[in-house]
C-alpha cells in the first residue's frame, strides 16, 4: 500500500492534497483495495458547499456502494470528470488520476484535525 507523505488522512480512508488555499480530495490506497473494482462514481456540481464530515457522493464497487465523507469543508471548484466514463481510475491511480474532488477551504484549521501518512499508516495497521 501507498501511503504519500505529502497528504493528510482522515479515519474513514480519504486524503487531502493541500493546493493553497484550495484540497484535492480522494480516497485512499487502502480504501480502494478494501472496496475492490469500482463500477461508478457520483460527486456533486461545482458550487456545492461541503461541511467537514458531510456525506457528498457515493462510490461504487462490484460488491458494495459507500459514501463520500468530506475530510475538510469548503466549495467544490471542480470534480474529477474523467470518472464517469472510467471509475477504474479510482483503483489504477487513487492519488493522481482517481483525485474526486477540488474545494476551496472554507476553514484551513480543520487539516490539523488530520492524520500525518505516519500516523495514518499506523491507524490502517491497527484496523486490520
Amino acid at each position: 500500500m501507498d501511503f504519500p507523505e505529502e497528504l493528510k488522512y482522515s479515519k474513514e480512508h480519504f486524503w487531502v492534497r493541500v493546493e493553497g488555499n484550495r484540497a484535492v480530495l480522494g480516497i485512499t490506497d487502502y480504501a480502494q483495495i478494501e472496496l475492490g473494482g469500482i463500477t461508478s462514481v457520483e460527486l456533486p456540481d461545482v458550487g456545492y458547499d461541503l461541511e467537514q464530515d458531510d456525506s457528498f457522493g457515493s462510490i461504487e464497487a462490484r460488491k458494495t456502494v459507500a459514501d463520500l465523507y468530506a475530510p475538510v469543508g469548503g466549495s467544490v471548484v471542480a470534480y474529477n470528470e474523467e470518472l464517469h466514463d472510467a471509475p477504474e481510475l479510482v483503483n489504477d491511480d487513487p492519488y493522481d488520476g482517481g483525485w474526486l474532488v477540488e474545494i476551496e477551504l472554507s476553514d484551513k484549521e480543520e487539516l490539523n484535525l488530520l492524520m500525518s501518512a505516519d500516523d495514518y499508516q499506523d491507524y490502517v495497521a491497527e484496523v486490520e
